[in-house]
């Protein structure tokens, strides 16, 4: 968990505390630059002889470098780290796919919106796929309007 300043900035971290200082949590979704090798060299396993990610995140934020970046509303981070909940993250996926007749991370359709390709590069990339779903949205997105 993180705890924010009244300015929106990463004051402190804490992995799973008893009493969370915000309702922010780090997902999981981090960069870093290659210094973090030394960084993970310089840890002490914890009581169950792990290398704990939130110790890393917490050196790049007494160091100053941490950037933090709240995701908003209508975005959602599904933790997938035992069978349970890989499985009730990909009935969610499912779920809003069939509801919204839309794909979720879809790279090629993301790829045509942000202009990296165009209608030409998707028709050839969703051919070899023409026989499964994923191809046919692909098709379909290219007739749509997008508001």
């Amino acid at each position: 968990m993180v705890e924010l300043d009244g300015e929106g900035r990463a004051v402190s971290l804490a992995e799973k505390p008893p009493q969370p200082r915000s309702r922010y949590a780090v997902t999981g979704l981090c960069f870093y630059d290659a210094s973090v090798v030394d960084v993970a060299r310089s840890l002490s396993p914890s009581a169950r002889g792990e290398l704990k990610i939130t110790d890393i995140n917490k050196d790049s934020l007494a160091s100053g470098e941490s950037q933090l970046q709240i995701m908003g509303r209508g975005m959602a981070w599904l933790d997938a780290g035992t069978h349970e909940s890989l499985l009730k993250a990909a009935t969610f996926i499912e779920s809003l796919e069939k509801r919204q007749g839309l794909k979720i991370a879809c790279p090629e359709e993301i790829a045509y919106r942000m202009g990296y390709i165009d209608a030409d590069q998707v028709r050839a990339l969703a051919a070899p796929l023409a026989k499964s779903g994923y191809g046919d949205h692909l098709l379909r997105m290219l007739e749509e309007v997008v508001l």
